[in-house]
């Protein structure tokens, strides 16, 4: 089980508790929106590092960011693995090719 692995099941655990006693049971609590505004606010926040951060803060907001993603997944039942098997679907697939088959569609 890897790192991420191991987080969203943390965050599984968490979303049903009590919002007094856990950071993502109030996030839970609050709802999607405010889910997805933390995690725009945290991924303005990685921009923000990548730019004109050092290593050391990119670093921390992107776990940061990636922490927040999973609790919104978690939130709107959608699990890591998922995610996972449409990276897989996309893989071998050009960037350019695969916007456009979005654009499509």
């Amino acid at each position: 089980m890897n790192t991420l692995t191991r987080l969203e099941d943390t965050i599984a655990q968490r979303l049903s508790a009590d919002p007094d006693s856990s950071y993502v049971a109030r996030l839970n609590a609050a709802g999607a929106p405010k889910m997805a505004q933390k995690l725009g606010e945290e991924a303005t926040e990685t921009v923000i590092a990548a730019v004109a951060g050092s290593k050391a803060d990119l670093i921390s907001e992107s776990a940061d960011l990636l922490f927040h993603l999973l609790v919104l997944l978690g939130a709107k039942g959608v699990a890591l693995n998922e995610v996972m098997a449409e990276l897989d679907r996309r893989e071998g697939t050009s960037g350019l090719d695969e916007k456009a088959n979005r654009s499509a569609q």
